[in-house]
């Protein structure tokens, strides 16, 4: 969230599903910025649901500081991503795990965001140290479409999906720049696919550092 030319911040993310992801964005004036997003899902192969996933992508967008003490800040996002996922649903046996199916895909991927947060006037206490604590909210829509799609290794139809993805944070300031983050989220899917559909619910816990003028 970005308030002023010269800002730029990084952040890592992870959750107990084995999601790891990073941010990186910039505030190259005062109200442009830009933003470039990576995240890495795996399960692990021993469980009836093997997922891998990978996914990069980077936006352009609008930012300004809004309230009469400038507070709030109100940005907006789009941008473009491409990513590759393979979902292996496994059933255990004396063997091992045998496959059921699988489904693999190459797919990208358009997006709008719109972000808002704001900062708490009194920073709150802890440990007798006073700390900054600010908040949020994001949504974004987007379309992800299949560019390959391949089930138990044969070429088959491709499906699109749109996504609203509603997404809320909490920042709370450790050091002078650096910041803990808690997230949780979901995504509805607008169209009813056989295989292309909403994921599960976003919980993640992460670091933000942000440096600059």
């Amino acid at each position: 969230m970005f308030k002023k030319a010269g800002e730029v911040y990084v952040g890592g993310h992870f959750n107990a599903k084995g999601n790891i992801s990073a941010n990186l964005g910039a505030a190259v004036s005062d109200h442009i910025a830009v933003i470039a997003n990576g995240s890495s899902v795996n399960t692990g192969a021993n469980s009836n649901d093997y997922f891998r996933q990978w996914l990069a992508e980077g936006g352009i967008g609008y930012f300004t500081t809004i309230g009469k003490e400038k507070r709030q800040v109100l940005e907006m996002y789009a941008g473009y991503g491409v990513g590759s996922s393979k979902d292996h649903e496994q059933r255990a046996s004396v063997y091992g795990y045998e496959l059921v199916e699988a489904r693999e895909m190459n797919f990208d991927k358009i997006f709008l965001q719109v972000n808002y947060s704001s900062t708490r006037k009194k920073k709150i206490n802890i440990f007798g140290d006073k700390k900054e604590l600010n908040y949020g909210t994001a949504i974004r829509l987007s379309r992800v479409g299949m560019k390959e799609f391949w089930l138990n290794e044969m070429v088959s139809p491709t499906e699109e999906n749109y996504f609203i993805e509603p997404l809320f944070f909490t920042r709370m300031e450790l050091l002078n720049g650096l910041q803990i983050q808690y997230t949780n989220g979901f995504n509805i899917g607008l169209n009813s696919n056989e295989y292309l559909k909403a994921g599960n619910s976003v919980f993640t816990l992460g670091l933000v550092y942000t440096f600059g003028k």
